[in-house]
């Protein structure tokens, strides 16, 4: 199989046929596209998802928490509590894990969520840090929702743009030979994408207006997001080239290393799926919040229809085979 994501069929074949135990008030099981699993408790569900950090070797702790929070949000709820695992490489020093451990520690404090466990260990064979983290957090039946609930003629909401963690990422891991192609201010621009990477304020601003459905695109970039949301709600889909948002920086820095930036992963992106009625609601409110969102096509009814509008033609948009930053690393 290929450096990412396993492919769904094999998730399907697989990871699926091996779950343990009959789970008891499990309301969104595992399932290919669905971003977290919940469970009923009393008059609360509990929802829970786990992503480790393997692309990155700076700010991984930001990742993990933010990544994590993310998949939370897009469920209808507030991530609360979080565990994590540190893998260390051998002959790696404590200021390494002083570091990680620093912005694990302000990444949680800034989204108000309590590091409650985890485990930490020097582990033989890696070449670098490598963080994961599984985030619970909590929401009602009502405000509960999933990849897997989008309808047939919903609007499809894209914020923030394409590829915002890769171009993030690249920026950092290859930061003097961009320095060379494009200049200091260029690259530290890209490298400020970090910041963006969070989508619990879009998803949170969006479930007040009214969704059906909403994903956190990460490897693969929005167009596997896409696939994973039709996927889930046995849906096709249109999407239009000319909607997409893309930033200057990261065209810049696909352009230079030959990258897809549709297929580059795309934490900081949300993908909504929306009744029509509400969908230019929801990029009003996101706009007004500072938030870039553009309705960039609609879900269909028909499962095998899944093409992209460019230049005024229609193409069939593949699922990515892998994500566009391993061709890097």
């Amino acid at each position: 199989m290929l450096p990412g994501k396993v492919p769904p069929e094999k998730l399907k074949e697989i990871v699926f046929n091996h779950l343990g135990a009959k789970g008891e008030r499990i309301l969104i099981p595992p399932s290919v596209g669905v971003d977290a699993s919940a469970v009923e408790f009393g008059d609360k569900v509990l929802v829970a998802t786990s992503d480790p950090i393997t692309g990155a070797s700076k700010h991984i702790g930001f990742y993990a928490v933010n990544v994590n929070a993310n998949d939370i949000a897009t469920m209808g709820a507030k991530p609360k509590w979080f565990l994590v695992t540190i893998l260390l490489p051998e002959n790696a020093d404590e200021a390494l894990l002083r570091e990680i451990m620093d912005d694990l520690d302000k990444s949680a404090k800034a989204l108000g969520i309590a590091i409650i466990g985890g485990h930490t260990e020097v582990t033989v064979g890696l070449d670098r840090p490598i963080v994961m983290g599984a985030m619970l957090g909590e929401t009602t039946k009502e405000k509960l929702t999933s990849a897997a609930n989008a309808k047939a003629g919903d609007k499809i909401i894209l914020t923030k743009g394409l590829a915002i963690e890769g171009t993030s990422i690249i920026a950092s891991e290859r930061e003097e030979e961009l320095k060379n192609a494009f200049g200091e201010e260029f690259v530290e621009r890209a490298k400020a994408f970090l910041w963006k990477i969070s989508v619990v304020k879009d998803a949170l601003i969006a479930s007040e207006i009214g969704v059906s459905a909403m994903h956190d695109p990460t490897e693969g970039g929005v167009a596997n997001g896409l696939h994973e949301m039709a996927d889930a709600s046995g849906l096709g889909f249109r999407v239009y080239w000319e909607k997409l948002l893309i930033a200057e920086e990261t065209r810049k820095i696909c352009e230079y290393f030959e990258l897809n930036p549709f297929a580059l992963i795309s934490s900081g992106a949300l993908l909504i799926s929306a009744p029509k009625e509400n969908a230019g609601k929801i990029v009003e409110a996101l706009e007004r919040e500072g938030i870039k969102a553009s309705i960039i096509g609609e879900f269909l009814g028909e499962k095998e229809t899944r093409v992209l509008i460019k230049n005024g033609k229609e193409q069939p948009l593949e699922q990515p085979e892998t994500d566009e930053l391993w061709k890097l690393f």
